[in-house]
């Protein structure tokens, strides 16, 4: 025992005077020292052929260099290739990331998402190079770079690694371009694209999976209903808090997103025409905001009992003149459904009676869908135009202020009447929508964002052929 001590201590002192000089050279070599490898350091000089060990990890040099700090082995391909893993038997490397793209951008930041790796054993997490030089690990699937400088482009790539230091393959890069600063930042009325989320139907997804792997902020999170009376409840009959919606909304909040709340929807027993005055339903929505503090309050004003129903309507509005008073930092929505052209007669006047009645409505959003197009995108932006000058003869709005207080609620996939909106022309649509300035964009529904091509519409996919959360990821770049 005593010899085999002392064999082992001169082999260890024999490799680390090899490898520090660099002379280690070969695959023979190599193997015959991998166990016994000195460990990365800065300021060193390493040839072409050097082993080292970095977190567990060997390391062959691949260019002869001196290191510096930040050139650790894992951060820089191009100088040190991946060894066998520290001596386990986890010799297998994740597969590269597939389709690595920007989801969005602001003036200082840039939204990154990319398909899983597989591995043998295991993905603990992605490498994430900007220029070649490591700027995070990330657990997940998506990632948001901050600190970025206006107006500058930005490239990017993306590397599996798994639990024994096995790095995949360098995926695809991709470059993308901070928005303008414009010394104001941001357009400070925009709301983050807000897919809607219903806990009710559909197998809904766990929202936090779906902002690891889409980048998304913030949902949509329907429906608030009448559970009798005046009393609001998450589709007529779920209480406001302790169940799956709260459960959702704290997952999301606990991942630093927010949420908006919609209020009504096509069915189903609604608070508009059951509180029987303006405050009695200013009331039933302030229960709501105490209950889930969300950032935005959506009324979605439908069918003949509410859309139809001017009464009901004008309670409606009267109503937000109150929950916009009281809550001056929650943005306040309507909802409403369009023509191939814009707002039908009871939409324009909902905008006319808004503008009448001094209602601080935050956002106009149309929901171009189920309405007879031949042509989704090219409706949807007629319908769109439609809503701009409804609301520029009702309030003199330039056509910049008009954009700005308007947005989009989409339907994935096909949509009742088989309209087809695929992730191309979802795209095309956020696309317009961002180069207007619209304020809004959602879609009915992330329950609905998953493949099944020839499946018609149903409540869990898009009866379309699709990627996981496509639709999701494209409405997280708005």
């Amino acid at each position: 025992m005593r010899f085999r001590s002392r064999l082992t201590a001169l082999a260890a002192g024999l490799a680390l005077v090899l490898t520090g000089a660099g002379i280690v050279t070969g695959p023979t070599a190599h193997s015959a020292v991998r166990q016994l490898a000195a460990a990365w350091a800065p300021w060193t000089s390493y040839a072409i052929g050097a082993v080292v060990t970095y977190n567990g990890v060997d390391y062959v040099c691949l260019q002869a260099h001196t290191s510096q700090p930040g050139w650790e082995p894992p951060n820089v391909p191009a100088l040190w290739k991946q060894g066998s893993g520290g001596g386990g038997s986890d010799t297998t490397a994740p597969s590269v990331p597939g389709n690595l793209r920007s989801t969005g951008v602001t003036s200082s930041s840039v939204s990154l998402a990319w398909n899983a790796s597989t591995d043998n054993v295991g993905v603990t997490g992605y490498n994430v190079y900007r220029g070649g030089t490591l700027v995070t690990t990330a657990t997940g699937t998506s990632y948001t770079d901050t600190g970025r400088a206006a107006s500058t482009s930005y490239t990017y790539t993306v590397r599996a690694r798994d639990a024994a230091g096995n790095l995949s393959g360098v995926s695809n890069s991709v470059t993308a371009t901070t928005s303008a600063g414009g010394g104001g930042g941001d357009n400070p009325a925009k709301l983050a694209g807000a897919p809607y989320l219903y806990m009710g139907w559909g197998n809904p997804p766990n929202p936090g999976t779906v902002m690891d792997a889409t980048g998304v902020k913030s949902f949509t999170m329907a429906f608030i209903l009448s559970s009798g009376g005046c009393t609001p409840a998450w589709d007529g009959n779920r209480a406001l808090t302790g169940g799956a919606d709260q459960q959702a909304i704290n997952t999301i909040k606990s991942k630093g997103g927010n949420v908006q709340i919609s209020f009504g929807g096509w069915q189903g027993n609604k608070l508009g025409p059951n509180c029987s005055t303006p405050q009695a339903y200013a009331n039933a929505v302030q229960q709501v905001i105490n209950a889930v503090g969300p950032a935005v309050v959506d009324f979605d004003i439908e069918n003949t009992d509410e859309f139809e129903n001017y009464t009901v309507q004008d309670r409606i509005l009267n109503a937000l003149k109150i929950v916009k008073q009281n809550n001056p930092n929650v943005k306040v929505v309507v909802t409403f459904g369009t023509t191939t052209s814009g707002p039908n007669s009871h939409g324009v006047r909902l905008v006319n009676q808004a503008k009448a009645l001094g209602v601080p409505i935050d956002n106009y959003t149309i929901m171009p869908f189920d309405f007879g197009s031949g042509n989704i995108y090219q409706d949807t932006v007629n319908a769109s135009e439609g809503l701009k000058n409804a609301l520029k003869n009702a309030f003199g709005w330039t056509d910049a202020q008009a954009y700005a207080h308007m947005g989009i609620s989409g339907m994935n996939g096909l949509s009742d009447q088989q309209e087809l909106t695929s992730p191309a022309t979802w795209t095309q649509i956020r696309d317009w929508a961002r180069s207007k300035g619209l304020t809004r964009l959602a879609y009915w529904a992330v329950n609905r964002d998953r493949p099944c091509p020839g499946g018609g519409v149903v409540s869990n996919c898009s009866g379309i052929a699709q990627s996981d959360w496509e639709f999701t990821r494209i409405t997280a770049g708005f």
